[in-house]
C-alpha cells in the first residue's frame, strides 16, 4: 500500500529495541509513521514529506569514533524533530553540546520533574513527578548554544531539552514504553499540537485506499493469493476480494508443518464464512523432502520460503494470465527482516520476506505490508472477517518447523501437533486462550526416563510456553495456574506417543524470543 497521506511522522532507527513501539504510538493517535534505517538519504526524506521526525534511541554512544549518525541536512528541513535518548544525544553532538559517560547510570525506573514549561508537556500536571523509563550509560554534560533543559532526572540534570524557535526536541527517557507515565500525553503534544498533524490514518481511510491501490495495480491482471489461513492471510483475501472479485484465487498450501486439523479449518473459515474460492495443495512430501537433515533454524526458514514459492510457481501454471502473487506482508516483517539496517541483528528472517527467494516469476502485492498487527485486526473486523479468527495466536510462517528444534520428520510434527492441540484445546475451555498474547508448543531434540505402566519409558521432552505482551517487542510469561498447568502436562503425557515429560517456558522476552528458534 503506498502512502498518499500528508501528514506523516519519519522515524529514524538507530537500532532501538522501541523502534516499532514509536511508529505504533503514532499511528494509535491516527497518524500515519514509516521507519528508515539512519542511513537514509535526504532526497528519500524529502520524499516522504514528513511533518515531523522522531530520532530513536540505540545501543551507540555518540563518543564513538564510527558513531551512528544521520545527514544534517534533516536539520534544515523545518519540520519539527524529537530525539529519545541516543537521538537527544545525537542532537546535542550535532549543536555542539557536551556528552559523557555517566558516572550514575540509569536503566529502568527513576523520577522526572521539570525544568520549564515547554510544548512538549501540554496537559500534564508541571506540579507532579513523572514516573519514566530510562535506558541509557551517557548524558548531556553542557547544553547546546539556543537550547533549555526543561527537565532533570534522579541522576541525570539535563533530562529533556528543547530548542523552541526551531521546534527541535530530546528526552533522555522513552515516553513510547508504558511504562513512562504520561508518555502518550507527550507523544501527543508533539505529533499534533507542534508538528500539526491530522488525525487521518483511519481504518476506513486505510481501506479505501488500499482497495484504491490494488484496483490501481492489478487492472484487469488476476492475483494469486498465497493463503495461511491466519489473521494476515485472510484480511489480505478479504482485501482483494473486495477490489478485484473474481479476478482472485486462493491457494492454501499443505505444507504438512500445520496444526492439527487446521487443513480443514481453513477450508471452512475461507468458503463457508467468507465465502471466497479455495484451492488446496497437498505438498507435504515435497517440504519434507527438502527439510531432511537441515537443523539450522535460518536454513529451515530459506527452504521453507524458497519451496513455498516454488510450488505456488507450479500451481500458478495452471491458471491463465496469474501476474501478481498476494501476500500478508506486515510492518514488523519488513522492519525486522530488513539487510538497509546495518546497526542492529536481523533476530531472524521472517517466511513472509526474508524467507522469498530473489528471483520470483510474479509482482507481488502485499496491501497490509505498511500496517501493524493491531491495525491488520481493525481492518478485518470493518471487513467482517469473524471474530475467531481475527482473535487466534499469531502462528510462524514456517509452521512447526520453527518450533521443533534440530530436524523436521513427520513423526516429529504428529507428535508435536497433537501436544499443541492438547495445549490449545486446555486453555480455551478453562477461559485463558483470550486472555494470553501467545500460546505455543515446542518439540525439544532430548528424551528423558519415564515410569508409565511400571515400565520405564525413555521418551521425548516437550515445552509449553504462553506470554503476554502488548506490542510484541517485549514478552512476560503468563502465570498460569499450576492447577491447570498439571491437567495439561497430564493430558500430554497420557495421551501423547513418545512424550514423558512437559516443561513450562518462563522466559520474558528480552533475554529470549517468544518462539524459540
Amino acid at each position: 500500500m503506498q502512502n498518499t497521506n500528508p501528514d506523516t511522522i519519519l522515524i529514524i532507527d538507530f537500532g532501538s529495541q522501541y523502534t516499532q513501539l514509536i511508529a505504533r504510538r503514532v499511528r494509535e493517535k491516527n497518524v500515519f509513521s514509516v521507519v528508515k534505517p539512519n542511513d537514509v538519504n535526504i532526497k528519500d526524506i524529502k520524499n516522504i514529506n514528513p511533518k515531523g521526525i522522531i530520532l530513536s534511541g540505540g545501543p551507540e554512544s555518540v563518543s564513538n569514533k564510527r558513531k551512528l549518525q544521520v545527514s544534517k541536512s534533516i536539520f534544515n528541513l523545518d519540520v519539527p524533530i524529537l530525539g529519545i535518548c541516543y537521538g537527544m544525544q545525537l542532537i546535542a553532538d550535532y549543536f555542539n553540546g557536551t556528552v559523557i559517560s555517566s558516572t550514575k547510570k540509569e536503566f529502568g525506573h527513576t523520577n522526572f520533574v521539570y525544568n520549564k514549561t515547554s510544548s512538549l508537556f501540554n496537559h500534564i500536571n508541571l506540579k507532579k513527578k513523572l514516573n519514566v523509563w530510562m535506558s541509557h550509560s551517557d548524558n548531556i554534560a553542557k547544553l547546546p548554544k539556543n537550547f533549555t533543559c526543561i527537565g532533570s532526572s534522579t541522576n541525570t540534570k539535563i533530562s529533556a531539552f528543547a530548542y523552541e524557535n526551531k521546534k527541535i526536541y530530546g528526552l533522555q527517557f522513552h515516553p513510547e514504553v508504558t511504562h513512562t507515565e504520561c508518555g502518550n500525553i507527550i507523544i501527543s503534544n508533539f505529533i499534533h499540537h507542534i508538528c500539526k498533524c491530522k488525525k487521518s490514518w483511519t481504518t476506513r481511510n486505510i481501506i479505501n485506499e488500499s482497495i484504491q491501490n490494488i484496483k490501481n495495480s492489478v487492472q484487469n491482471n488476476k492475483v494469486l493469493l498465497a493463503l495461511s489461513g491466519g489473521v494476515d492471510s485472510t484480511v489480505v483475501a478479504a482485501l482483494l476480494k473486495r477490489a478485484i472479485g473474481k479476478q482472485l484465487t486462493c491457494v492454501f498450501i499443505n505444507t504438512g508443518l500445520l496444526r492439527k486439523n487446521e487443513v480443514n479449518e481453513v477450508k471452512f473459515n475461507i468458503t463457508k464464512k467468507l465465502k471466497i474460492k479455495l484451492t488446496i495443495v497437498n505438498a507435504e512430501n515435497i517440504f519434507f523432502k527438502k527439510l531432511r537433515n537441515i537443523t539450522d533454524p535460518e536454513k529451515k526458514r530459506k527452504i521453507i520460503g524458497e519451496t513455498f514459492i516454488r510450488v505456488f510457481e507450479s500451481e500458478s501454471k495452471k491458471y491463465k494470465d496469474i501476474k501478481y502473487l498476494g501476500q500478508g506482508t506486515i510492518y514488523p516483517d519488513v522492519i525486522e527482516s530488513s539487510s538497509d539496517s546495518k546497526k542492529s541483528d536481523v533476530i531472524k528472517s521472517h517466511h513472509n520476506v526474508g524467507g522469498l527467494p530473489k528471483k520470483i516469476n510474479f509482482k507481488l502485492i502485499e496491501p497490509i505490508r505498511n500496517l501493524f498487527k493491531d491495525e491488520v485486526r481493525k481492518i478485518g473486523k470493518t471487513l467482517s472477517v469473524p471474530e475467531e479468527l481475527l482473535s487466534r495466536h499469531p502462528f510462524p510462517g514456517p509452521g512447526l518447523a520453527v518450533r521443533i528444534i534440530g530436524e523436521v520428520t513427520k513423526d516429529k510434527v504428529a507428535i508435536l501437533q497433537d501436544v499443541d492441540s492438547i495445549f490449545i484445546e486446555e486453555i480455551k475451555n478453562q477461559g485463558y486462550y483470550n486472555q494470553i498474547s501467545q500460546a505455543l508448543a515446542v518439540f525439544l531434540p532430548i528424551k528423558s526416563v519415564g515410569v508409565m505402566g511400571d515400565q520405564r519409558k525413555y521418551n521425548y521432552v516437550v515445552a509449553i510456553r504462553a506470554v503476554n505482551t502488548i506490542d510484541f517487542m517485549t514478552a512476560n510469561a503468563c502465570e498460569l495456574p499450576y492447577k491447570l498447568l498439571k491437567q495439561i502436562s497430564t493430558r500430554i503425557v497420557n495421551e501423547v506417543p513418545n512424550v514423558s515429560r512437559v516443561v513450562y517456558d518462563i522466559t520474558s522476552k528480552p533475554p529470549g524470543t517468544i518462539e524459540w528458534e
